[in-house]
């Protein structure tokens, strides 16, 4: 098995989806604010690392990538009812984070985080889509390489430390404000690759 070398890698790009009335923006990177990772730990799709592992830096890319290769088919499966319980804090149901369209944090009984998309409240229940939001889709991207070379023992090693329970999800590059405040929605950091 050939070793490779893990590559740090930033890009620009536009994401777009196709909507009811043609090709939609969905999410930007911008050169101010790009999307950086690390090749090889997971950070993006494996077949959006694999369009740009071999590209330059200042060379341009377009490419699709479909649904099977992103974030697969939409399962209803994945729209669950929970208790409205499991939304309290010291008894009382967290208004200010749970409501129709929030983006919330979750766990399993594993300890596997993941989001979901809050989509209505009830009496009893709290109503939320585990499905990615872009499952389904097939993704067109375009933009252009600002990095791709050897990543650096301290770029793996930072890495290697937001893996292990540090500052997670926002690839090769500082967190800014951390991560909550800093990647989520900024930039393409956290986002859908």
């Amino acid at each position: 098995m050939e070793n490779k070398p893990n590559k740090f890698i930033a890009v620009s790009y536009k994401l777009y989806i196709d909507g009811t009335k043609g090709r939609e923006l969905v999410e930007e990177a911008t050169a101010a604010q790009p999307f950086q990772f690390v090749s090889g730990f997971g950070f993006a799709l494996d077949a959006f690392e694999s369009q740009l592992l071999n590209l330059s830096k200042d060379d341009t890319f377009q490419f699709d990538l479909a649904k099977e290769q992103a974030y697969g088919d939409y399962m209803e499966e994945r729209v669950l009812q929970l208790g409205r319980d499991m939304f309290c804090i010291d008894g009382q149901f967290d208004h200010k984070h749970v409501y129709p369209d929030a983006i919330i944090p979750m766990q399993n009984e594993d300890g596997n985080r993941f989001y979901g998309r809050v989509l209505e409240i009830g009496a009893d229940k709290v109503k939320v889509d585990l499905n990615h939001p872009l499952a389904g889709e097939t993704l067109h991207f375009e933009g252009n390489v600002l990095e791709n070379r050897d990543a650096t023992t301290e770029e793996i090693n930072s890495i290697i430390a937001r893996m292990s329970g540090g500052c997670g999800g926002c690839g090769g590059g500082d967190c800014g404000e951390g991560c909550e405040g800093g990647c989520k929605g900024k930039g393409g950091c956290g986002g859908c690759h």
